[in-house]
């Protein structure tokens, strides 16, 4: 494919890594016969890191070979989680930051994406949003002002999050995964 075909999401081979297109922008030059640059901003499946790399419109970049498949957290096993592909039922072991990126929002069963690259899984992608039950927090306050207030809150999970101040002990509730942040009442 061509540098000008880059578009947010797609996966590209770059240095022998998988690495997912963020964002990328288009730069026309000012001169005569200059070629259209294509900034684009990406971030290496294997480590995590996030760079920008500037290609010519008509350079070639090669596509990964990458496949997001369905799959099912099954259980924690001390710093690695255990997942299952739902197609083929093989199963993987993933840990380091790919993990612990997620490992606050899975409970046993729960179903999340899976990005596999060369038969190893390089990436997590939890549903937008997941319900949780709040195992720990402060009594519900009452009357206390005007403007809302929160909380802290802990979930079964161990992640904490700021709550609003009604909610207590042992209810359920939605938790945004992208930016761990209460969403609702389940």
């Amino acid at each position: 494919m061509n540098a000008s075909d880059l578009k947010r999401g797609i996966v590209i081979k770059l240095n022998d890594a998988p690495c997912t297109i963020i964002d990328t922008t288009s730069q026309s030059p000012s001169a005569r016969g200059g070629t259209t640059l294509i900034k684009a901003k990406y971030r290496n499946l294997l480590t995590g890191q996030v760079l920008i790399e500037t290609f010519k419109s008509s350079e070639r970049v090669i596509e990964a070979d990458f496949a997001k498949r369905k799959g099912q957290f099954l259980y924690a096993d001390g710093d690695n989680g255990v997942f299952m592909d739902l197609e083929n039922y093989e199963q993987f072991e993933v840990g380091g930051e790919v993990y612990d990126s997620v490992k606050g929002y899975l409970l046993d069963g729960t179903e999340l994406t899976l990005g596999v690259y060369n038969e190893q899984v390089v990436s997590l992608e939890p549903a937008m949003v997941v319900e949780l039950l709040v195992a720990e927090t402060a009594p519900a306050i009452k009357n206390a002002t005007a403007q809302a207030q929160t909380k802290e809150a802990i979930l079964e999970t161990g992640i904490s999050i700021q709550v609003p101040g009604y909610l207590e002990t042992g209810e359920r509730i939605k938790v945004d995964t992208r930016e761990c942040r209460f969403v609702s009442r389940a």
